[in-house]
């Protein structure tokens, strides 16, 4: 995202960031990276701005990380409360439509940035607890859409670690070539398997 979605011009000529914009920006750079790349002077450099608009909205690096680390979890939590609340004839469609999406049209910036966030966790007490509890929202939201699809709640369980698992495994292989084409044309076949019985 560019970081004008979220500036002014001053009365000097220069940009003035906001403070979404300076999360925003670090967690692109976060996604193409790493950790490393999350420097203050760097970032300032690459968004041609001073320090100064910096430390106008973060007190130090650690607080621009607790941002960026606490602006994904509740993203991501948000996205995955989204997806599970629809009405119950329509989840067994949305189970199949977010297999389908993670199966035909992978994100390669989200998946750079879920491995970034993932490797960056084990290292950073306050990221490995965003992570679980991004991860427990996943698979809370995903038992949900299985019991609405009428699967009893430990079967439901067990399906959603399978969608999870299934999930992740792609975004984790930043798939292209054969095996892209070779997963797109099993989608449906994967999709019956995960969703088989409901």
């Amino acid at each position: 995202m560019s970081p004008t979605a979220h500036s002014r011009s001053t009365s000097t000529g220069r940009i003035a960031l906001d403070r979404d914009a300076w999360v925003r920006f670090a967690t692109s750079v976060l996604a193409e990276e790493g950790l490393e790349g999350l420097r203050v002077e760097t970032l300032a450099r690459k968004l041609k701005v001073t320090k100064g608009s910096f430390y106008w909205h973060f007190r130090d690096r650690q607080a621009l990380l607790n941002a960026v680390a606490t602006q994904w979890r509740d993203e991501r939590i948000g996205e995955v409360k989204a997806q599970a609340a629809v009405p119950q004839e329509k989840a067994l469609e949305q189970i199949r439509q977010v297999i389908e999406v993670y199966s035909t049209q992978p994100n390669v910036t989200r998946m750079k940035l879920e491995l970034a966030v993932r490797d960056w966790a084990r290292r950073d007490p306050l990221v490995a607890s965003a992570v679980e509890a991004v991860d427990e929202a996943r698979l809370a939201n995903a038992s949900r859409l299985f019991e609405l699809a009428g699967f009893a709640p430990e079967a439901a369980h067990a399906r959603a670690l399978l969608l999870f698992t299934h999930v992740f495994g792609l975004s984790m292989m930043m798939f292209e070539g054969p095996i892209a084409a070779d997963i797109a044309a099993n989608q449906a076949r994967l999709a019956h398997l995960i969703t088989d019985g409901a």
